[in-house]
């Protein structure tokens, strides 16, 4: 296998873990997502800015878990915080799941570097047994060592607790003196997500908000209501209103007299 050059952290913005090369990606092409364009997700999207800048500035900041529907805006507001904030110093390296037993090798060499690491897990969810589980959970909060002060992970999922939930974990619950005492299995689940100290929740669009992304992609179309009609048939051929469904909208739709992505 040949070297692995060293990256140059000072001018690139982000790369990916790559399990056959064992080592990591350059990523020099950037989605060019911006967080004013996000609709929608105003509470969650404040919530994780101010996080970001604490982490910028050196302060204590917390790792982030984004959980909830599909399609609205989790993973993109992660693309629009390199972009608002690579020029202060901001880094992006993400990892997929099944990677996740090689994040202790990819920390060790970033964990003297200048700048602010934010390792991005997406759609995140584990099973019991997963491998990549305890790694995840020496990271988040450390073993003999403590985590590093430069890295942080921002994980999305579509479960609360990373890890499936079934009825039958509920029969081992407790009740003693009046209090609810959880069973292993539940905490176990529990103790993964427990370690993010921020949550933040996604729901599906209300009418309106979707609405509102849909008139931010299409800011000079001469038809508001035809749009809207268009655009709410299209959501319910799609099972559901998100930010996701409003961008498929856009492609499907757009012309260059009306519509402007950025």
């Amino acid at each position: 296998m040949a070297a692995v050059q060293p990256l140059d952290w000072n001018s690139l913005p982000a790369a990916v873990w790559r399990r056959h090369r064992q080592a990591l990606r350059p990523v020099t092409r950037i989605d060019p997502v911006r967080l004013e364009s996000l609709q929608g997700i105003e509470r969650q999207k404040q919530a994780l800015v101010a996080n970001t800048e604490r982490f910028i500035e050196g302060l204590p900041a917390n790792n982030v878990l984004l959980w909830g529907a599909r399609g609205t805006g989790k993973s993109s507001l992660i693309k629009g915080l390199l972009n608002q904030y690579f020029g202060r110093g901001l880094r992006i390296i993400q990892v997929d799941k099944d990677d996740l037993v090689f994040l202790p090798e990819i920390v060790d060499d970033i964990v003297d570097q200048p700048q602010r690491f934010v390792v991005f897990c997406d759609d995140l969810s584990f099973e019991a047994g997963d491998a990549g589980y305890k790694a995840l959970k020496s990271i988040l909060e450390g073993s003999i060592e403590l985590p590093p002060e430069n890295v942080l992970v921002y994980a999305t999922s579509n479960r609360r607790h990373l890890m499936p939930e079934y009825m039958s974990d509920n029969e081992s619950v407790q009740h003693r003196d009046g209090e609810v005492h959880p069973g292993e299995a539940i905490e176990e689940q529990i103790s993964l997500s427990d370690r993010f100290g921020l949550w933040l929740s996604f729901y599906p669009f209300r009418e309106n908000e979707y609405l509102a992304t849909v008139d931010a992609l299409f800011p000079s179309h001469p038809d508001r209501e035809e749009l809207h009609r268009q655009a709410l048939l299209f959501a319910m051929t799609r099972g559901g209103r998100s930010g996701r469904t409003a961008q498929q909208f856009y492609r499907s739709h757009a012309r260059r007299a009306d519509a402007d992505p950025t």
